[in-house]
């Protein structure tokens, strides 16, 4: 079994480096571009299981891929709510908070890492109850994280796995042991 994820093209925001928690914003043309040229990766895979985070980005990148309408959305793969640092880059935070990063501090008004580790946790148990390969359409923080819990680390080491917008990652197995296949792959 296998778990494709895939994290949503470009918005305005990820372009500017802006925290897009709960804000619902579209694909910029751009992003719509970088979905398409995952279909070759997705095209002719059978999945027995497509879910898609609620948020727009999330379920546009699904459709252009062309698993819109087997998709299933689900609320725990929303990216992490940043509370009172939403629309903000890291730079505006660290002028108030010095050294402030989310995996460790979470966010004034949203989310603590324990909070999106429980979510996460709870995407591989139904992950997990599926006889076949899974996707997954979701966002930078919370893909991180899922890879982090995926393979045993705590939700804080999501900060190891940067993610790009439009990238394919999968995760498997290696001799019965939850592992990491393939990471921020750009389409060819």
């Amino acid at each position: 079994m296998e778990v494709y994820c895939i994290r949503h093209g470009e918005t305005e925001w990820s372009l500017s480096g802006q925290h897009t928690g709960r804000t619902d914003l579209p694909l910029t043309e751009n992003g719509r571009k970088l979905a398409a040229e995952l279909r070759p990766a997705i095209k002719g895979h059978e999945f027995a299981l497509v879910l898609s985070s609620p948020l727009a980005r999330a379920k546009e990148t699904c459709e252009i891929v062309g698993l819109g309408e087997r998709a299933e959305i689900d609320p725990d793969l929303s990216e992490w709510d940043y509370g009172d640092y939403e629309g903000l880059t890291p730079a505006q935070i660290h002028k108030t908070v010095p050294g402030w990063m989310v995996f460790e501090d979470g966010c004034p008004g949203g989310e603590l890492p324990s909070d999106l580790s429980r979510r996460v946790d709870r995407v591989i148990s139904r992950i997990n109850a599926v006889d076949g390969d899974v996707a997954l359409f979701a966002h930078g923080h919370v893909l991180r994280v899922l890879a982090a819990r995926w393979i045993g680390l705590p939700a804080e080491e999501g900060r190891r796995f940067l993610l790009d917008t439009g990238t394919l990652c999968i995760l498997g197995h290696y001799r019965g042991e939850r592992a990491i296949r393939v990471w921020n792959c750009a389409p060819i």
